[in-house]
């Protein structure tokens, strides 16, 4: 197979973690004989100090005549720490999304037997767990549109949503329900937003058409702390995009870390494949990054372009690395390596299948076939 594939690196850490994601592409590749042609761009914070516009055109372009992008991450604190800037890195990326038309951002959260321990959570409250959180990703607060008064002392953000936008995502989180456990949640703020109301409306017109998916719905207060009392209730979660911003950070507690969880965005265009983590800048460049998520996101990737095998060669490649104990610092491994080792490890163990881990070459920072 051959395809196209843009590569966003980003902000922070965002370069760092792709590194790691393209050198475990470039060994699927090598093992199963397919060719990715893979184009560099740029987006965020360093776009702006480049170019002074967060998405550049041919940023745009590159995506747009990509079969599909890998992003890295975007944000920087100088903008974050200014609330008058008038330019932010985020504005590239939602207007991206936008863009692309990826409207369906769906986030896989699952916990393996072996690796319970990297959970921040007691075991046998995560044992199991195995739930997709659907976000709805162009549409909502973060687009509804923003405004301040004249003596800048009133700000408003809109919330729009309609009947078209919340099906359209809906339709797709019933489908996977069919395909799992048969069970849909729907998280909202129905007692106080109308926009809650509608998306209600349109889940339980839906659910007629769905009879043998058990449909739930809770407000995001109490979904948020259900995630971490009794993670293994969900099957699928289908959620506005603020919220799902906000469970999807909260569900990185289940398996340790937010540099675990990758994500994927579908809709008319372009697919996108990126960690659901931020830039952290204070990592950049330090190889103290967890690159798993963004290398989770590969196979995603793959998925989709129903490289199966080759998904599953990424998967147990990351479990075997894990279940030997050998993670980036912020885990607390047995065994600390730092991100290019990760990458270097992981894309040999995928290239050779026989290839065996010896603990001190590792920790001699090479990687030898055995």
């Amino acid at each position: 197979m051959k395809k196209k594939i843009a590569i966003l690196p980003g902000d922070g850490v965002g370069p760092d973690v792709i590194d790691q994601a393209q050198k475990v592409l470039d060994a699927i590749a090598e093992r199963f004989g397919h060719q990715f042609d893979c184009c560099h761009a740029d987006i965020g914070a360093t776009a702006i100090n480049k170019f002074g516009e967060p998405l550049p055109e041919y940023t745009l372009e590159t995506c747009l005549n990509a079969d599909a992008v890998l992003l890295g991450a975007v944000g920087h604190p100088s903008y974050d720490n200014n609330p008058k800037a008038t330019m932010r890195p985020e504005q590239g990326l939602l207007r991206l999304r936008k863009e692309l038309g990826i409207y369906a951002n769906i986030r896989p959260v699952k916990t393996s037997p072996n690796l319970l321990h990297y959970s921040v959570l007691k075991e046998e409250n995560v044992r199991g767990v195995d739930f997709v959180i659907y976000r709805e990703l162009t549409s909502g607060i973060y687009f509804g549109g923003s405004s301040r008064s004249k003596d800048r002392k009133t700000a408003t953000d809109i919330c729009k949503y309609t009947t078209a936008e919340v099906e359209r995502i809906a339709r797709l989180a019933f489908e996977k329900a069919s395909e799992r456990r048969g069970k849909l949640t729907l998280v909202d703020k129905a007692n106080v937003l109308e926009t809650s109301r509608l998306w209600r409306e349109v889940i339980q017109d839906l659910s007629m058409e769905y009879a043998h998916v058990a449909v739930n719905m809770l407000y995001i207060d109490n979904a948020a702390t259900q995630i971490l009392l009794n993670p293994q209730q969900f099957d699928v979660i289908v959620t506005p995009n603020l919220f799902g911003d906000v469970l999807s950070n909260v569900a990185s507690l289940i398996t340790g870390s937010i540099g675990m969880l990758p994500s994927a965005s579908l809709g008319d265009k372009t697919p996108l494949f990126e960690p659901i983590h931020g830039s952290f800048p204070y990592a950049t460049g330090r190889g103290i990054a967890n690159p798993i998520a963004a290398i989770l996101s590969v196979a995603l990737l793959l998925e989709h372009f129903d490289l199966k095998k080759e998904a599953k060669a990424v998967r147990t490649a990351v479990t075997g690395l894990l279940r030997q104990g050998i993670a980036t610092l912020e885990l607390d491994p047995p065994m600390v390596c730092d991100t290019s080792q990760i990458g270097d490890i992981l894309a040999e163990y995928i290239v050779d299948e026989d290839y065996k881990l010896r603990q001190d070459v590792v920790r001699a920072g090479v990687s030898t076939i055995i």
